[in-house]
């Protein structure tokens, strides 16, 4: 599940020690059930007995209750951007699933256009001349444009079409490059080549169920 990722990392980033639940969707445990009833998914965090769902509000918490290694600037201006640009992503990003669940060529040309102009959103509005999108060090709006980060480039390879080209996107795909060598993203990735052929299988039934 890709927005686990954001927890994890998240968690991994403040050197929070956890325990890791697997979760069979498929046969959903009666732990998910009764601290998710109302969406039934993953990921969620179950601290002190109470329930924290969908990634984004969980990110949120752990910044909020351990505070160390900030996820959220301490200007609130700063942070209302932030928040802003975590919006988008959630609002945006979404573009990415259309796009690899498209079907025919009018739904992969439109999902196509949503991405490049949430791309180029992002590339000539707020990334700064900082590292990181969120500052000097990865924040929440690192974490949540996760898809872009490293999903995407695996999708791009699934369906053989390139959308984020580094000439295009100079400053996205340096962001890419310095967000996948941060200690605790590079050893919590998932493996490409095992996405790549998740993605591929998953793709080849989208198109046999068409």
């Amino acid at each position: 599940i890709p927005f686990l990722y954001r927890v994890i990392w998240a968690l991994k980033s403040k050197g929070i020690e956890y325990e890791y639940i697997e979760e069979d969707l498929s046969n959903k445990s009666e732990l998910l059930l009764k601290y998710n009833p109302v969406h039934k998914k993953i990921p969620m965090l179950l601290h002190n007995g109470k329930p924290v769902a969908e990634s984004m509000i969980i990110l949120e918490y752990i910044d909020e209750t351990w505070p160390e290694h900030p996820l959220l600037p301490k200007d609130a201006q700063e942070r209302a951007t932030a928040r802003f640009w975590a919006k988008f992503a959630e609002d945006k990003g979404i573009c990415v699933w259309k796009f690899f669940h498209s079907r025919g060529e009018e739904q992969e040309e439109e999902a196509k256009k949503e991405i490049l102009e949430m791309l180029r959103s992002r590339e000539e509005h707020g990334l700064g001349e900082k590292k990181f999108l969120g500052g000097d060090t990865i924040g929440l709006v690192d974490l949540a444009f996760f898809v872009v980060a490293h999903w995407l480039g695996v999708i791009e390879d699934a369906r053989g079409v390139k959308l984020l080209e580094a000439q295009k996107f100079p400053r996205l795909d340096a962001w890419i490059h310095d967000f996948k060598e941060v200690g605790v993203i590079k050893e919590n990735l998932p493996d490409p080549e095992k996405m790549f052929a998740f993605f591929k299988r998953k793709r080849e039934m989208i198109l046999a169920s068409a």
